[in-house]
């Protein structure tokens, strides 16, 4: 996009126009002493391309009429567009690396409680195998305290049966009346032989008594140690089994927590998967997205150098047509013949004409030079001439090394065709015709642009809203839209 204060009137030389002071040339090309070549806004993505208004068909006020508008673009997005589709592809996979962070730490908690579980596992084993030897421990002693109350039952009747002896024979020896004592046998025996007889017999009947004693005695000895071990085989069985217990109630219960977190970890695992699956799937959806609008600008992109290169033909041809207009106008008004084609053509007097076949022939001489560079400092009455130093932007693009036309130089030779000789400062150009409101412009009007009441740009009417110009350094003569903005001045100069 053309910007304001940017475009320079330059001159042939100080020598060819002597009226032009220093301070003429610095309002001559304000950008140039201000900051450097000014370039059409737009993304560094987008290839700019100026697209030219085609004009080869009809006429135009006094001949030239417009071809049909460019085919309408494909969608072409904005840069803010891009770049928030790009910010919305980083954010989301942004979300993802850190989803997938949080996932990876998440997977490292679940497999620990994993290994607590299996840990657990084992420790709860371990407690089923103590539990189930202390049950076997406890039923062996309870299988002792089964025997030994057998052999308890059998020592209480092995007493039984040693009283009954004992009583047995104390009630035979109460019942015969026998004295075992030593006076009883000496008094009852009636001969030696049968105080021998007697004493052996209560020799026989103390030593059944003794042992019937000693019998009892020994049973109530095994049936209280009977009883013991059985009352202690019982007691340690009782205590083992519940320590036992004890221990399997207690891995029971760790291995329980264990699962219970291991669960809810499994549970929270999930939960980040699910949410790194949905971000996935918006970074998918995000990434689609961007690539539909970046397709699109490729899409606009590749368009608009299509255009561009038709253009370029278009103009080329115009250019061709124009300029063979112009000789033919130029021979038929002077005898000397023209060579169309750009360069610099041989100094001839041309005699002043006006008129409407006059017009066409400044807009046709003007149109003959579309595609020159532009050369501030550039331009006389024969056509394209090398620029010249500025001392700031057009020494930097090297205008002074090429041959081409800058804003006012492009004027003077457009109307040099038809004998107006022109002045070289393009607002002495603006005030050199009929000043005329410009709403009320026609092809052949020059439009000039101001600031701080001075011009500095300097373009022609073709029509249809449209212009030609030599904008800027850097680019070359072409056809655009009236700029309304940057300080068009209100009136049009006319001059045929």
């Amino acid at each position: 996009m053309w910007l304001p204060g940017f475009e320079r009137s330059g001159w042939e030389s100080a020598a060819e126009d002597p009226e032009i002071d220093s301070t003429d040339r610095q309002a001559c090309a304000p950008a140039a002493r201000n900051g450097g070549v000014v370039r059409p806004a737009g993304s560094s993505r987008i290839v700019v391309v100026l697209l030219l208004v085609a004009l080869l068909s009809g006429s135009l006020g006094a001949g030239v009429a417009f071809a049909a508008p460019p085919p309408t673009p494909p969608p072409n997005p904005s840069d803010q567009q891009l770049q928030s589709s790009g910010d919305a592809v980083s954010g989301r996979a942004a979300q993802v690396a850190q989803l997938t962070d949080r996932l990876s730490a998440l997977q490292a908690e679940a497999e620990d409680l994993q290994i607590q579980v299996a840990e657990q596992h084992e420790s709860a084993n371990q407690a089923q195998d103590v539990f189930t030897t202390a049950q076997s421990a406890a039923q062996a002693a309870a299988d002792r305290a089964d025997q030994a109350r057998i052999e308890t039952d059998a020592a209480g009747q092995a007493i039984d049966a040693a009283r009954i002896r004992l009583d047995d024979v104390v009630a035979n020896t109460y019942q015969q009346g026998i004295d075992l004592g030593p006076i009883g046998l000496l008094t009852s025996a009636s001969g030696p032989e049968d105080l021998i007889d007697r004493a052996q017999m209560t020799d026989a009947v103390a030593a059944q008594q003794a042992t019937a004693l000693d019998a009892l005695q020994r049973a109530r000895v095994d049936k209280a140690n009977a009883d013991s071990t059985a009352r202690q085989a019982q007691d340690e069985a009782e205590q083992r089994q519940a320590a036992a217990a004890d221990a399997k109630a207690a891995a029971d219960r760790a291995l329980a927590a264990a699962e219970s977190a291991s669960d809810a970890q499994a549970q929270r695992l999930a939960q980040v998967t699910a949410e790194q699956a949905d971000v996935q799937r918006q970074l998918d959806a995000a990434e689609d997205a961007d690539a539909g609008l970046r397709a699109q600008r490729q899409r606009f992109d590749a368009w608009q150098a299509e255009q561009a290169r038709l253009e370029a033909e278009r103009q080329r041809a115009e250019a061709a047509a124009a300029r063979a207009r112009a000789a033919q106008e130029e021979a038929s008004a002077q005898p000397a013949p023209r060579s169309p084609g750009p360069g610099p053509r041989p100094r001839i007097t041309v005699p002043r004409r006006s008129g409407s076949s006059a017009v066409q022939t400044v807009i046709d001489r003007a149109m003959g030079e579309l595609g020159v560079i532009y050369a501030w400092g550039g331009g006389t009455a024969r056509g394209p001439s090398r620029g010249i130093r500025d001392g700031g932007v057009a020494d930097e693009m090297g205008d002074y090394k090429k041959i081409g036309f800058d804003c006012s130089g492009l004027m003077l030779y457009a109307f040099a065709g038809v004998g107006v000789n022109l002045p070289r400062y393009s607002g002495n150009q603006h005030a050199f015709g009929e000043q005329v409101a410009l709403s009320a412009k026609q092809p052949g009007d020059m439009l000039a642009w101001a600031r701080n009441g001075r011009v500095y740009h300097i373009a022609l009417y073709i029509g249809n809203n449209k212009m030609i110009e030599a904008p800027y350094s850097g680019a070359t003569v072409r056809v655009t839209n009236v700029r309304y903005g940057g300080n068009l001045m209100p009136t049009v100069s006319r001059v045929l």
